[in-house]
Order: structure tokens, then C-alpha cells, then sequence
């Protein structure tokens, strides 16, 4: 069941190029969990389009199963280059492998890292007070235990 339910999603997906897989679930009781994500977001229709491309070529007479098709929430996790790519301008919140924590703007991403800029308030080199400083980060995602976005209202 697992080959057929990849071949249909990836011909679901090849209907339309700007959605992508971010994660496929079948459990041993044939509950197909599938999470895609697009460069320009995802619409109810296009879950519904990738849930009937599965759904309308699988047989229940053969295999009894349910199928769940959603998109990948705001608030989970970044996991692909492509991701971050179509993040670009948003806040992320980055926790690094060696526990350092990056909040950020997401200003650049290619294949294999991100590149982030903020202000921070600092000790002034010379007398009292705090100034504000612009930083900038750029982070393999090789070295990135959890990227997500930060939501602003």
C-alpha cells in the first residue's frame, strides 16, 4: 500500500509544482497521514485535490483505510530548504544543535543554510547606557535543531 500511496501522491503533486510533501505517515492499520506545504501556502482545495488523487485510486475493497491530507502548520517546525525559502521576511525563532537561541528576520536561504538579521540592545564600548546593534547570523541548516516562524499580531 505504501508504493501505490507514494506513486499517486507524487503524481497529485506533480498536477501542481508549487505544493511539496513535508511529512508521510502509514500506519500498520492503513491510516495515511500526509503534511504538505507550498511555495505560495496552501488552500483547503489544494488539500482536497491531493486527498482525492489518493483517495478515488485506492481500492477499500482491497485495503480499508483512512486518509488525512493537511498543511503544514504556521506554528510547526521548519524542515526543508523550501520552507525557509518561501519564509523569507519573516521572524524566525531558531534554536541551534549547541542550545544557542536566534530570533530573527529571515533575509536569505539557499540549500543548505539561512541567513538572519536583528537589533539587540548592548553595553555601549565607552560610558553608561545600552545602544542598539544590527546582527546578522547565517546558520547551515546541518546546525539548526528547530526552526519556526514567529507569529506577530
Amino acid at each position: 500500500m505504501h508504493k501505490k500511496v507514494t506513486e499517486l501522491l507524487e503524481k497529485a503533486l506533480e498536477n501542481n509544482p508549487s505544493l511539496f510533501l513535508i511529512d508521510m505517515d502509514i500506519t500498520p492499520a492503513n491510516q495515511i497521514r500526509i503534511i504538505i506545504d507550498g511555495d505560495k501556502g496552501v488552500t483547503v482545495k489544494d488539500c482536497i485535490a491531493v486527498s482525492r488523487a489518493i483517495e478515488h485510486n485506492l481500492d477499500r475493497e482491497e485495503n480499508d483505510f483512512s486518509l488525512e491530507v493537511s498543511s503544514a502548520g504556521i506554528a510547526q517546525p521548519l524542515f526543508l530548504a523550501r520552507q525557509y525559502k518561501k519564509n523569507i521576511g519573516r521572524k524566525l525563532c531558531v534554536k541551534t544543535k549547541e542550545g544557542k537561541k536566534i530570533e530573527g528576520t529571515l533575509v536569505n536561504a539557499s540549500e543548505k543554510e539561512c541567513e538572519l538579521h536583528w537589533k539587540t540592545r548592548e553595553p555601549k564600548p565607552v560610558g553608561k547606557g545600552k545602544i542598539t546593534v544590527e546582527k546578522q547570523a547565517v546558520v547551515p541548516y546541518s546546525e539548526i535543531e528547530e526552526a519556526t516562524v514567529k507569529i506577530t499580531f
